[in-house]
């Protein structure tokens, strides 16, 4: 399973931790190129890379902000150079940014979060677009995926309000793509996770945790490795080559619509 990603070409933005990172480390695993992003370089980058490049594939870092028009572009060009190219797209850069309720909510908050979550998706398959196309051919397709939430359908918990609207702009946009860019070979699909074990839950405390997990069906948050077999999925044309326009929740029956 999987084999048609050995040798493709995958961005994942905001990648060098959490499910970006275990999806990016599948990929490699399955042999595909991978281009890791974030707007900082980690300290432990190279020790990643190197963990990384010592798989099937090959994994390089590419730094940009890509919550910015600028960085987008940047980021699009360095992965395109340095791989010849472009076939499967993971936009996973997003965040909470910090909770506020509606009473402190401004526009400069309002456009952090949008910033972050709904401009660099948009911003960073624009640029990507002519790549995808050139990709897509006798028969194979490219791939767009997005990365959604578990609260763009339950709105999000406190002080979140503006982050599961972002996440639902994910939800919702990719319709609009489907229908106007299907001909051009690439299929868009969104993946959902929810309650996961990474940094975005590090500031809950041990009895928070416990109290969430009673609300999962399968009792426990979800590990990042446990998301990222969806996005091997979704990105293969053997496995998904008729699936498009798709929400895919990952979240242990935490949500089910």
């Amino acid at each position: 399973m999987f084999q048609d990603l050995k040798g493709r070409r995958v961005l994942i933005t905001g990648s060098t931790l959490g499910i970006g990172l275990a999806a990016a480390e599948a990929f490699v695993r399955m042999g595909a190129k991978v281009g890791l992003n974030g707007r900082r370089v980690p300290a432990d980058i190279e020790a990643t890379l190197a963990r990384l490049n010592a798989l099937e594939g090959e994994a390089a870092f590419f730094q940009a902000d890509v919550g910015t028009e600028q960085g987008a572009a940047s980021l699009v060009a360095q992965f395109t150079e340095r791989f010849g190219g472009m076939d499967v797209l993971i936009n996973n850069a997003g965040g909470l940014v910090a909770r506020k309720p509606l009473p402190d909510i401004d526009k400069g908050f309002f456009d952090a979060v949008m910033d972050v979550n709904a401009l660099s998706a948009l911003a960073v398959t624009r640029e990507a677009l002519p790549h995808l196309k050139a990709s897509a051919k006798d028969g194979q397709t490219s791939s767009v995926i997005l990365v959604g939430s578990i609260a763009a359908d339950v709105g999000g918990g406190p002080g979140a309000a503006l982050y599961g609207a972002a996440k639902a702009w994910l939800h919702n946009i990719q319709k609009n793509w489907v229908n106007f860019h299907t001909a051009d070979g690439i299929r868009f699909n969104t993946v959902s996770p929810g309650t996961f074990d990474t940094a975005f839950h590090a500031d809950k405390s041990d009895e928070v945790k416990a109290n969430i997990s009673k609300g999962i069906p399968m009792g426990r948050f979800g590990k990042p490795e446990e998301c990222a077999p969806a996005f091997l999925f979704l990105a293969s044309h053997a496995c998904s080559g008729y699936i498009t326009g798709q929400v895919l929740n990952v979240n242990g029956g935490q949500f089910m619509p």
